[in-house]
């Protein structure tokens, strides 16, 4: 990842990283011997994938599939501010090809507005039949029919297409019905989208979701009258938010058993809740490793969402070529989780909510922070500490000297000093944009308030 006001695209040529190297630039705080969520090794299956048929259209969809919004990253980014590194994105697509993965998502405003193009570059070198490409609408801030329209177009020349597989309606539900209606309806966007899906320039309309119950109930009551025809829906599913969703989340078992009572395939997103859940702590992932030794903890993940027959596809935002190989292990084939296995995972789940972690998926749409601030690598550096028994409660555990160092250490080469929580002014421009509705400067500051403690602490 470092107080003025800059762009998203300034942020980033500042730092030199984005959502893919947030993860991996967090170190310092792990003790050791913690466990880790590395790939077995071992065979990458090339003909044994796992496929799924659409309902609506008959599509065999791989069950993996690629998100697009973490590609991996330059040191610096190009001349034309694209931050993507796209020889080694043509080389991630050119083997997720080749070992079967055939479904590709991405959106206009993932990574600066760049990732449509770089997946567009590398799939244009693969026979147009080969892969599904997913896009949206993300028509956030300007929804008027003119600039709706003009990002809809501008996906075919970016992704280089005369077609979209999957089209979405981009995160619904964040401000509720009257913003739904203000994007897609009022404006006659949603009734052109339906006449492009007629002309095969869509070949199947759906929406991502993140919101109320109610807002929900009124797009399947649309699909139920005729009003609108959904071919999918994208949602947050995972055993954590299976029956224990937080925040303007609705529980995903209650979402997918709706879909599958109108047969409307699901597609998943955060199978692995923002990847907290390839990265345990020593006592969970010990439990899942005295049950499948060689496989991953994030693997465990992966079935779960896979083992409900009316999942379409699994999306896995892979920026690394080890993390492509251990998904395509998973479902190549799916092997899917017994009774007993799905148990263990719902006590897992049990288990990791009793810890004080932040549920961020690191998913980035909280940024750029106007004042700087790298929002997503505080809050992960502090879940990770947390997971991993670094934070420190009580001055008189013997643990506490290690634990202190390890955390401050950590903060400090997680989070340059001017991008910490010390510099939120709390002017809450953050909060609507943070799908899992955290109350962002709130945990900020009380993040910063613990740090200012451990370091008045006197040793």
């Amino acid at each position: 990842m470092e107080k003025k006001k800059i762009d998203r695209r300034e942020f980033l040529k500042t730092l030199g990283l984005g959502a893919a190297a947030t993860t991996a630039a967090l170190y310092g705080c792990s003790p050791k011997g913690a466990a880790t969520a590395s790939a077995p090794a071992g065979e990458v299956p090339t003909d044994r994938m796992t496929y799924r048929t659409s309902s609506a259209t008959g599509d065999r969809v791989s069950l993996l599939g690629y998100g697009c919004m973490r590609w991996p990253l330059l040191d610096s980014p190009a001349s034309d501010g694209n931050p993507i590194d796209q020889q080694t994105v043509n080389e991630l697509v050119d083997y997720a090809l080749a070992h079967g993965v055939n479904y590709f998502d991405t959106a206009p405003v993932y990574l600066q507005g760049f990732s449509e193009r770089s997946t567009g570059i590398a799939l244009k070198r693969h026979p147009r039949e080969s892969y599904f490409i997913a896009t949206k609408m993300s028509n956030f801030s300007n929804f008027s029919r003119e600039n709706s329209l003009a990002m809809y177009r501008q996906s075919f020349k970016e992704l280089q297409v005369d077609y979209i597989d999957y089209y979405l309606l981009h995160s619904l539900g964040g401000k509720g019905l009257e913003s739904f209606n203000q994007r897609f309806i009022d404006n006659g966007v949603l009734e052109f989208l339906q006449r492009e899906r007629e002309a095969g320039r869509i070949r199947n309309l759906g929406w991502s979701f993140h919101g109320s119950t109610e807002l929900f109930d009124h797009l399947m009551a649309m699909h139920d009258s005729g009003e609108a025809r959904w071919d999918f829906v994208q949602i947050q599913m995972n055993y954590v938010d299976w029956r224990h969703a937080s925040g303007r989340n609705v529980n995903a078992e209650y979402l997918y058993g709706e879909l599958e009572k109108r047969n409307i395939p699901a597609i998943i997103m955060e199978p692995l809740l923002g990847g907290r859940l390839s990265r345990l702590n020593d006592f969970l992932v010990g439990r899942l490793k005295e049950r499948r030794p060689t496989q991953s903890t994030a693997s465990w993940a992966f079935r779960f969402a896979g083992t409900y027959p009316g999942v379409l596809t699994v999306l896995s935002g892979m920026t690394y070529m080890e993390h492509l190989q251990d998904n395509i292990r998973t479902y190549s084939p799916l092997e899917e989780l017994t009774p007993e296995e799905l148990e263990l995972l719902e006590d897992t789940a049990q288990v990791m909510l009793k810890f004080p972690t932040i549920p961020c998926t690191e998913c980035q749409y909280c940024m750029p922070c106007p004042y700087g601030l790298n929002i997503p690598a505080i809050f992960a550096h502090y879940n990770k500490c947390v997971n991993e028994g670094n934070v420190p409660k009580d001055s008189q555990d013997p643990n506490y000297r290690k634990a202190r160092r390890a955390f401050l250490i950590g903060y400090d080469r997680s989070v340059p000093r001017l991008r910490q929580a010390s510099h939120c002014i709390g002017c809450n421009q953050c909060v609507s944009h943070c799908p899992q509705s955290i109350k962002i400067p709130q945990q900020l500051h009380r993040i910063d308030r613990y740090v200012e403690q451990l370091k008045q602490d006197k040793l």
